[in-house]
């Protein structure tokens, strides 16, 4: 799929980092065939000594030496890039954008017409190579690099194609769903503390606890209300424990939490496109 193929970072950011690990480990790319440009020149040299790739001095030697070019920049920088990049795409390149809250719509107005232009939404996990990430296809794209672009953020975790009006949702589920399971771990930990287990062992056991449930979901295909069924015996422990989260509507706070970072993204989105 990627024969022949190479692929270039505008960014040299943490994600592009996952990214570029990802990409190299998997096999998708070799080291000969990545480039990357970041504004900072010491972060462009950590790059390129931590992975062997080519360092670009400009974005536009960087477009021109890829097929593949990922926007891996903040939002507040991403109008610069796109009048610095519009110039030297007559090669066609596929453009996969990760800045957060930017359109497809932005991007295709500020590119040139026909520019085949991908949307993703990682999370914080890529830099573990467990990543959840959604992908929204704009109007030039082919079925092929589609195909491609769900590929290559599968090198750092899973990743499923949506339509890009559910963008929003995603930003506010799997964007910031990490947050919400750290503080959910960052409590139990404190429970065990309180009932006297030394901070450590506290740790070691709600880490693996959270992880070893994630994979039993994962594997056994089964529903969590199934799964939470068999660890929930009749007068028991776990259903005292239940009985207290329920008291304090824990459900709807999470749908809330989850409805709230929607609506605030669906805000900067909007902030982003009036500029």
């Amino acid at each position: 799929m990627f024969r022949d193929q190479s692929i270039g970072f505008i960014g040299g950011g943490n994600m592009a980092e996952a990214l570029i690990r990802g990409l190299i480990s998997a096999s998708l790319f070799s080291a000969e065939r990545v480039f990357a440009f970041d504004v900072l020149y010491s972060r462009l040299e950590y790059l390129k000594k931590e992975f062997a790739i080519h360092g670009s001095k400009d974005i536009a030697e960087l477009a021109r030496s890829s097929s593949i070019i990922v926007l891996a920049v903040k939002p507040q920088s991403i109008s610069d890039v796109l009048d610095t990049l519009s110039g030297h795409l007559l090669h066609k390149p596929l453009i996969l954008s990760i800045a957060a809250g930017v359109a497809l719509g932005t991007l295709e107005k500020r590119l040139p017409e026909k520019t085949a232009i991908v949307r993703v939404m990682p999370n914080a996990p890529a830099l573990v190579q467990q990543a959840a990430s959604a992908l929204s296809r704009g109007r030039a794209v082919s079925q092929d690099q589609m195909e491609m672009s769900l590929a290559l953020f599968r090198a750092v975790g899973k990743a499923v194609e949506i339509d890009e009006k559910l963008m929003n949702a995603v930003t506010g589920l799997s964007g910031s769903g990490p947050a919400y399971v750290l503080l959910m771990i960052e409590a139990l930990i404190d429970s065990g503390v309180l009932m006297g287990l030394p901070r450590q062992a506290a740790k070691e056991l709600v880490v693996q606890t959270v992880a070893g449930t994630c994979r039993l979901l994962e594997t056994s295909g089964k529903h969590p209300a199934e799964l939470r069924d068999v660890v929930t015996s009749p007068g028991g422990t776990t259903i005292h424990g239940l009985q207290v989260l329920e008291s304090y509507s824990t459900r709807a706070a999470f749908m809330e939490c989850v409805e709230a970072a929607t609506k605030r993204s669906e805000e900067l989105g909007k902030h982003q496109d009036a500029k």
